[in-house]
């Protein structure tokens, strides 16, 4: 019985709006469980139960249980599944006429809860006086835990195409306000094939060649317009793209899917699948987002081969729009004029998706992984990338003030401008160094135009994520060149190779581990396959070509042993190119500081680097025991929490005290509360995402270092996350910083 959980869940997804999700919801329980009425209920603001939907009751009439009533409120108030027969004998049974329930004789209900707060109940109903069985019992309760989520994500009023106002949360993928008409893509073609064979594969491989030649050319003309539009760093997205078209191990699953005698319509679609599970298997949302650009490909394939186009001709002719589609694609937004779309709503997708990256370059709001809602063509839409929030059908009252709010934004865009091209010094003067992080070649460009002065952290885990092999020497040296090239003479740091088995390689070998953020991964994998650490490094020195501006951060540093391994190899590297002939110098090496036992160590690592970047994020997540990308314990990350704190402060003393310079990665570079905690710490490298380096520089601009010493030492205090945010978020306030205004 349990295989039916996924078939009730994905049928609930795919409904068209809220009222078929939940309708679609109780009839197909109803259908498994072979029962005569299942009918969900949602507590409202006042405890009251409302019904949602029903399977065998008269919903003719609107039905609301009061609060605390019925055999409802008992499966609320007592927190557990309630299973009996004759439910009228019951003191606690509620009688509602209307709904003709007199008739069955069972009652089941089970609580359904989210994040620790009761949502409503699930109700089933039977005409024969008979308990339900442990096994469709037990299938119940664990359904609840997946309705929960679902119901949970429902707007107040669920009534098809309902005139209310309705706001959805989702993540920002470019900052940003904008209000325009819907305009709806057709671009799920992976979930709409099923399995389907051909008795011509000859057939089918000629098709596939043919498919391959024309999607190359396509990709090459998208290329082009984004070239002449953007340069060629951002038109380096379309070459991802093309990567994987002729990818071999894409190639090579596909032609063994025809051999097999499968259409190539489904050979394509087992195969991204294939392609894409790794990455999307990882910890890194970074290279987590990287999957997208495979499943973007794979609808990209099949609507080409099938001859659609995910916008109709009429809607291309359309302005002010805004896209909405499953999973909206680079080529999708370069299909239409620039100009004429306003925002970008994905119900899936991720912040560090190309999409988002391109949709940051060309100035566009963008919220992603909404989930699906009932939006219908032409429906208005307000876009808010700052609070990553879409709001349907907005009030007039609504309406209004984001007109007012985008005007104002259109002004403060333009002052933040200013700022990108000048230095970061704070209000009393003291310089500070705000670098780019990246890992793309489209990255390249924007963080240039948004003012970085170098880039912090150089990611290099895409090049060997998406080839079926591992890329050679002479492969890595021309990727490395294009980045120092780009920002010479500012620095560049760039992080060897941080896989394993939190972030496998789909080539090599990888033991599965319980706890892979924990396992082999980082310096301990390369080291243990040193001649992927060998080649990296030499090929970085090759990449380097002699400048001084080049530098190497080890990450996931644990012990004096792998560092003294780590530089020992880095030694042979430069000892063997210079035996070669070759212009090389040794770059300065520094590690990455997210793991806490690295912080005891720094006083006996002084002399063995030269620079520490402490990385946040990991640094955070180790400290605080939690799993930043689980939305179980979603609310106990925060890097404002005191234990971070502390921690840091005392990463700064002991740098200081052994001489190393400092610089620091990740989410707190880019939170305004933490980045006057830094400062006033004496932390004046800060690495982050490019398109918040204006709004950091400006930020900077207004505060004065002492106040942010005194801010540390308040901080310093207190004992919870909240209580800082308070005090930091008084003190923008003193210093005018509106951040609401200006995030």
């Amino acid at each position: 019985m349990f295989d039916r959980l996924t078939h009730i869940i994905h049928k609930a997804a795919y409904a068209q709006s809220p009222l078929e999700q939940v309708q679609a919801i109780v009839d197909e329980i109803c259908a498994a469980i072979q029962l005569d009425v299942c009918s969900l209920y949602r507590q409202d603001a006042d405890g009251n139960m409302e019904l949602l939907a029903s399977h065998g009751l008269d919903t003719t009439l609107p039905i609301r249980i009061p609060a605390g009533q019925g055999l409802v409120g008992r499966v609320i108030r007592e927190g557990r599944s309630i299973n009996l027969i004759n439910p009228a004998n019951e003191k606690d049974y509620f009688y509602l006429p209307q709904s003709k329930e007199e008739a069955f004789l069972s009652f089941f209900g089970a609580p359904m809860i989210h994040h620790g707060k009761p949502l409503g109940v699930l109700v089933v109903q039977g005409k024969i006086p008979e308990r339900l069985s442990s096994e469709r019992e037990g299938f119940l309760v664990a359904l609840t835990a997946h309705l929960s989520v679902l119901v949970a994500a429902l707007p107040a009023r669920i009534q098809e195409h309902a005139i209310a106002e309705t706001h959805y949360q989702g993540v920002s993928g470019s900052s940003g306000l904008a209000m325009g008409r819907a305009v709806l893509l057709s671009n799920d073609y992976l979930e709409k094939q099923s399995e389907t064979k051909s008795d011509d594969p000859e057939r089918e491989r000629q098709r596939w060649a043919q498919l391959q030649k024309r999607l190359a050319d396509e990709f090459g003309q998208e290329h082009d317009s984004i070239e002449a539009t953007l340069g060629a760093n951002m038109a380096a997205i379309m070459d991802v793209y093309a990567m994987f078209l002729h990818d071999p191990a894409l190639g090579n699953s596909i032609h063994d899917l025809l051999n097999e005698g499968f259409a190539l319509n489904w050979a394509i679609t087992e195969s991204i699948y294939e392609l894409a599970a790794p990455f999307e298997d990882m910890d890194d949302p970074y290279l987590k987002a990287r999957s997208e650009d495979i499943y973007h490909l794979g609808n990209r394939m099949l609507a080409c081969l099938l001859e659609e186009t995910p916008i109709s001709s009429v809607d291309q002719e359309l302005t002010n729009i805004v896209l909405v589609g499953d999973n909206i694609s680079v080529s999708d937004i370069v299909s239409l004029p620039t100009e004429n779309i306003l925002a970008i709503v994905s119900y899936q997708g991720a912040a560090l998706s190309h999409s988002a990256v391109l949709a940051n370059a060309l100035g566009i709001p963008s919220v992603l992984g909404v989930g699906r809602l009932p939006i219908y063509q032409g429906d208005l839409l307000i876009v808010d990338g700052v609070n990553a929030e879409v709001i349907l059908r907005p009030s007039r009252s609504l309406k209004s003030e984001y007109k007012r709010l985008i005007k104002d934004q259109r002004e403060i865009q333009s002052r933040l401008k200013q700022f990108a091209s000048a230095p970061t010094i704070s209000a009393d003067g003291q310089p500070v160094c705000l670098m780019a992080n990246s890992g793309l070649q489209a990255d390249l460009k924007p963080g240039l135009a948004n003012g970085a002065e170098g880039i912090g952290l150089y990611r290099t885990e895409i090049p060997f994520m998406i080839r079926s092999g591992l890329p050679s020497e002479d492969e890595q040296v021309e990727v490395y060149e294009q980045v120092v090239a780009a920002y010479h003479p500012k620095p560049v740091y760039i992080r060897t190779l941080d896989v394993g088995s939190d972030k496998p390689l789909p080539y090599l070998p990888v033991v599965q581990e319980l706890n892979p953020a924990l396992g082999l991964r980082g310096i301990r994998f390369t080291l243990d396959n040193y001649q992927l650490q060998l080649t990296q490094m030499r090929a970085i020195l090759r990449a380097a070509k002699g400048r001084d501006s080049v530098h190497m951060t080890l990450p996931m540093v644990s012990t004096t042993e792998d560092l003294d391994r780590a530089k020992a190899l880095l030694n042979e590297a430069y000892l063997q190119l210079k035996n070669e002939g070759l212009d090389v110098v040794m770059p300065k090496l520094g590690v990455m500081v997210e793991v806490p036992a690295a912080i005891s160590l720094l006083p006996f690592w002084a002399s063995k680097i030269d620079y520490i970047s402490i990385g946040s994020n990991d640094l955070s997540q180790y400290l605080l025991a939690v799993d930043r990308t689980s939305s179980l314990v979603a609310e106990y990350y925060n890097v404002l929490n005191p234990a971070v704190i502390h921690e840091i402060q005392r990463i700064v003393k002991l740098a200081n005290k052994s001489g190393l310079k400092i610089s620091l990665c990740g989410e707190m570079a880019a939170n305004p509360i933490a980045v006057m905690l830094l400062l006033g710490m004496g932390i004046r490298h800060l690495s982050m995402s490019s398109a918040k380096i204006p709004l950091m520089k400006w930020i900077i601009a207004q505060c004065p270092i002492e106040k942010m010493e005194n801010f540390v030492n308040e901080a310093l205090c207190l004992d919870n996350a909240s209580a800082i945010k308070q005090l930091g978020s008084q003190l923008l306030s003193e210093l005018g910083i509106d951040i609401e205004k200006y995030h």
